[in-house]
């Protein structure tokens, strides 16, 4: 969330920052609420302080006896409608979205998207070009009959080389971003409430992308950043210990809803999905540059691949509520003739870190709270669909990429 200090002192920046995001919030409400709580602290305060002020001077005193029942009547009545409206103006703060950078562009939706640049060759065919589900199907590497069968629709078996395929590129990842100075997590996929809340993905329509166990009141994570991130929540950081980098892998999940429609078969657009994920927690003038860096670890990890890709700048309708500058890439997909997306990366500032409780010592002693950056290392169905595309040959095996070839012992998936 954003400071409240912040918000009251810049109310029409914090309204078109709303506006930019779409996001339909009624600041002024929030104002009024903020005044409401501060009001009713005063009176409280106000009238302990008269309470405290009997308790020493009308022991024996029938009618400061009587004043002082009065007054802790009084403040029985005032303490639960100041309960009530400390949780309104926080449902109301979490909903508040970030401030978008003043670079980032401006636009309703991602058609107002912005190429920063392209980088890699288009892939060409000198046949018809299949599409990766037709060429897993045939090769027996993904089977989505199965899984629509035991599990119902957008669910998959991955099989073979394909798995194998799968932990070669986790390994993959592992291996680069060990020595860029990231600690390997396999982190927890189920969240607290509060935790889940806390990271800024939960509120208003992003929740309905989520699975809520309610019989546990916990939630299934939609991607590895949101544990990663509440890992650190309630701690202080020593300024020395910064910046704080961590590669997690996990299993993520997904309702797709809104998707109804839209990539309904294969493993684009699945409920349940691997992914590596980068997190990472620094001092607030350090996050521009660390942006940066994960922007070109995904670039180093697409270029070792050999894929084409875009980078895309994410306008401000289209970007997530946490963020307050977000960068994707779009890998080229042959069968559909166009770049889809395939990694995201966001600078939240301390967003996350303030509904958190996330902070660091700097060296003065005061604290601060830290930022948050996440970045996609890959989501594993969707760079297994443009591996297969993009490797595919004309009698339908698939060229393994050379980074990957010596973690499958092969150079062709094929039936034979």
């Amino acid at each position: 969330m954003l400071d409240i200090n912040f918000i009251r002192q810049n109310p029409d920046k914090v309204k078109e920052a709303c506006d930019k995001k779409h996001v339909k919030i009624d600041i002024d409400q929030l104002l009024e609420l903020d005044k409401k709580k501060r009001a009713l602290m005063t009176e409280i305060e106000t009238l302990r302080a008269e309470q405290n002020k009997i308790s020493r001077e009308g022991k024996e005193n029938n009618i400061l006896i009587t004043q002082a029942k009065e007054i802790k009547e009084k403040i029985k009545e005032l303490e639960p409608e100041l309960k009530n409206t400390e949780e309104e103006i926080y449902n109301l703060m979490l909903r508040v979205p970030n401030i978008p950078f003043l670079d980032v562009p401006v636009g309703k939706d991602d058609s107002e998207n912005v190429v920063l640049r392209k980088v890699g060759k288009i892939t060409e065919f000198k046949f018809p070009v299949k599409s990766y589900l037709e060429i897993g199907e045939k090769l027996d590497i993904i089977d989505t009959e199965r899984s629509a069968k035991v599990s119902g629709a957008r669910f998959c078996y991955l099989k073979g080389k394909l798995v194998l395929m799968e932990f070669a590129i986790v390994k993959i990842v592992f291996d680069l971003l060990i020595k860029k100075g990231f600690i390997p997590v396999l982190p927890p996929v189920m969240l607290k409430e509060e935790m889940a809340r806390g990271t800024g993905y939960f509120e208003a329509s992003d929740k309905e992308q989520a699975y809520f166990l309610s019989q546990d009141n916990m939630f299934l994570v939609g991607t590895s950043e949101q544990s990663l991130v509440a890992m650190h929540a309630k701690e202080t950081f020593e300024e020395k210990d910064l910046p704080k980098n961590y590669i997690g892998f996990s299993t993520c999940f997904r309702r797709e809803a809104g998707s109804y429609g839209k990539d309904t078969k294969g493993i684009l657009r699945v409920h349940q999905f691997d992914k590596l994920e980068m997190v990472v927690f620094c001092k607030p003038e350090d996050s521009v540059k660390k942006h940066k860096l994960i922007l070109s670890l995904q670039e180093e990890l697409m270029k070792s691949f050999k894929l084409p890709y875009q980078v895309i700048s994410i306008c401000t309708g289209d970007m997530g509520r946490p963020a307050a500058a977000q960068y994707d890439i779009e890998t080229w997909i042959p069968s559909e003739n166009k770049y889809r997306e395939t990694h995201s990366s966001s600078n939240c500032t301390d967003y996350q870190a303030r509904n958190l409780d996330i902070k660091y010592k700097d060296k003065t002693g005061k604290l601060n709270f830290v930022h948050t950056l996440n970045g996609t290392a890959f989501a594993i169905g969707r760079i297994l669909i443009a591996i297969i595309e993009n490797y595919q040959q004309k009698d339908g095996s698939i060229k393994v990429p050379v980074v990957l070839q010596k973690y499958l012992g092969t150079k062709i998936i094929s039936l034979r």
